[in-house]
């Protein structure tokens, strides 16, 4: 198994499909890399692509404001990935090529970090990790546990942000996700 520098190094100089041609920055991820609980999103967008960190910008902010409702904190007690490392053109959904190509260095994060709670934010995230016939407007919310880990999507920050009201339905999920994590990680959170 790799140590983390030497995955975030190989990661950063990665050329396995094209978007590494239009890429600023590679978004390896951020935050406690011994956590409990990994936040996967699809992809990196502009905003983050620029500054190399996932979840910036307005939807960055939102999540934030997410994870603070349930005593959580990207830089303390979780870590923060995304499916594809290099921002897709135009924000669009990485392709399927893209995402497989790029999977091994997601693979390899959740190795070295072993969570017990992963949440999927958003419809990309959760077809790849969890089913690819889940429906984020049905399935939101739902344990799975696969491999030892309990799974769950959540709406993602930046589709509450143009649909806000699907937030009363994500404080909701959220509170299931709070009650997940006492009952399952050692750590008090």
């Amino acid at each position: 198994m790799q140590s983390w520098e030497e995955l975030e190094s190989a990661c950063n100089s990665c050329t396995k499909c094209e978007l590494y041609k239009t890429r600023t920055n590679v978004v390896f991820g951020v935050g406690n890399r011994t956590a409990e609980i990994l936040f996967i999103g699809e992809g990196p967008g502009e905003n983050e692509d620029l500054k190399g960190e996932p979840f910036v910008g307005r939807a960055g902010k939102l999540l934030d404001d997410m994870l603070k409702i349930i005593g959580l904190s990207r830089t303390e007690n979780i870590f923060i990935a995304n499916i594809v490392k290099c921002r897709p053109p135009g924000n669009r959904d990485p392709l399927n090529t893209e995402r497989d190509m790029c999977k091994d260095w997601l693979m390899a994060q959740i190795a070295l970090i072993n969570p017990k709670v992963i949440v999927c934010l958003g419809r990309v995230a959760a077809t790849e990790m969890i089913d690819s016939e889940l429906k984020i407007t049905r399935d939101h919310g739902k344990w799975y546990n696969i491999d030892g880990a309990d799974y769950m999507a959540l709406y993602h920050p930046a589709f509450l942000l143009r649909d806000p009201h699907k937030k009363p339905d994500t404080f909701i999920d959220l509170k299931e996700l709070e009650r997940k994590i006492k009952d399952v990680c050692k750590r008090t959170y």
